[in-house]
């Protein structure tokens, strides 16, 4: 009897992990479903230190997200033709962009041609398949639905690249222009501005307090410029490994949720994010407690993920989900009105993609606001400090020439 190491779903809705002793990993996949578990990987428990380590380092077959997308929608196509998984998986090893998709890819139908379900085969190559994309698939297979489940999957992962494309290259512009801000302002204060120190350290004239202020600054960013770059890059490190932990990533998500501009964007995101994804499950025939289970996992957000729990809890007691969601205050109105809806009339699934598609097009308009602000507020800004360094050493010039007349 070897051992293996499985991931399922209880049927409680809870993710469960351990190691069980089977024959085959057939025989453990049948007993978790005797169990009443709905698996999501069976490996070999082996491996010991060097398994460990090649798994760490294993990143190098790990698939992008598009790839991933692309490899699905061609898949459900050559399904919804009538192939069978094995030539289409064939078809796919043989047509690979790259080694690394030629290695996942033949790896997955071996597994399959050796008597694996293809959702337990996906399920062993995590670092490229999210435990809702083998979620999906396994409850494609299970209802004979692969082809739909697997366009529908493809469908999901194309929104939500967009919806993060939307935020992501939207914010591209005022970034570039935050830093030709900084560089220009860093420029007229360590190169142009020391030119002028000489002729009124000569003169002996008492200068403006501005220009004093500034030819003070100007030392400072020559002096101590590359430290303080440094110093921030440090922080960011020890900000960034602070927020792994649970109770500072928990507090960080809230406060980003209640900001005055950003948190209304936020909130649009988490919104559409689990609109979508639950409705894609749901639409899937998933169980709403396995669909809120696999969906913790990809809003993005520690507060998001805590009023979900609450909300899975709500709902595995008979509870409604909306009600729950509605109490967390995180949620806008517009979601918890149409989930409500979808409860009342038996069309949560339905409802879900509904309120998905409203609120990443809120998504699309808030973004171009922002961006509409940002703009505009970043160029003022920019003119203003300029037009303050170069008025202060206008300010100068002039006592100067009080000075010499």
């Amino acid at each position: 009897m070897a051992e293996w190491r499985y991931e399922a779903i209880d049927r409680a809705g809870r993710a469960i992990n351990g190691v069980m002793e089977g024959a085959d990993e057939a025989a453990v996949l049948q007993r978790l479903r005797r169990d009443g578990a709905l698996p999501l990987s069976v490996v070999p428990a082996g491996g010991g230190m060097w398994g460990a380590l090649g798994g760490a380092l294993g990143g190098g077959d790990a698939l992008t997200s598009q790839e991933v997308t692309n490899i699905t929608r061609e898949l459900a196509t050559m399904l919804g033709a009538g192939q069978d998984l094995d030539r289409a998986l064939r078809f796919l090893v043989e047509t690979a962009p790259n080694r690394r998709a030629h290695r996942v890819l033949d790896a997955l139908r071996e597994e399959v041609r050796n008597g694996a379900s293809f959702a337990v085969a996906l399920g062993n190559h995590k670092r490229s398949f999210s435990a809702l994309y083998v979620g999906l698939v396994r409850a494609g297979e299970a209802g004979g639905t692969l082809a739909p489940a697997l366009e529908r999957l493809a469908d999901l992962m194309e929104k939500e690249r967009a919806l993060t494309a939307t935020v992501k290259s939207a914010m591209i512009y005022p970034t570039l222009l935050t830093l030709a801000a900084i560089g220009a302002v860093t420029l007229l204060l360590v190169q142009v501005l020391p030119q002028f120190v000489p002729l009124f350290e000569q003169s002996g004239a008492a200068l403006p307090p501005s220009t004093q202020f500034l030819i003070s600054a100007g030392d400072a960013v020559s002096h101590y410029g590359l430290w303080a770059l440094l110093g921030l890059l440090m922080a960011g490190v020890a900000i960034r490994a602070a927020l792994q932990q649970p109770a500072a990533r928990l507090g960080f998500d809230r406060l980003k949720l209640r900001l005055p501009v950003i948190g209304g964007l936020s909130r649009e995101i988490l919104a559409a994010r689990l609109s979508r994804t639950l409705g894609t499950l749901l639409d899937n025939r998933v169980s709403l407690i396995t669909a809120l289970t696999i969906t913790r996992d990809v809003v993005g957000n520690a507060a998001g993920t805590e009023a979900i729990d609450r909300a899975t809890a709500s709902a595995r007691g008979g509870d409604g989900l909306s009600a729950s969601l509605a109490g967390s205050g995180l949620f806008p109105p517009r979601l918890v009105h149409l989930l409500r809806l979808g409860e009342e009339t038996a069309q949560l699934g339905p409802m879900a993609l509904r309120a998905a598609a409203i609120h990443e097009e809120s998504v699309r308009i808030a973004t171009q606001r922002l961006v509409a602000l940002l703009t505009p507020a970043i160029t003022i800004g920019m003119g203003l400090v300029i037009a303050g360094i170069v008025s202060s050493l206008l300010l100068a010039m002039l006592s100067l020439n009080d000075l010499a007349q």
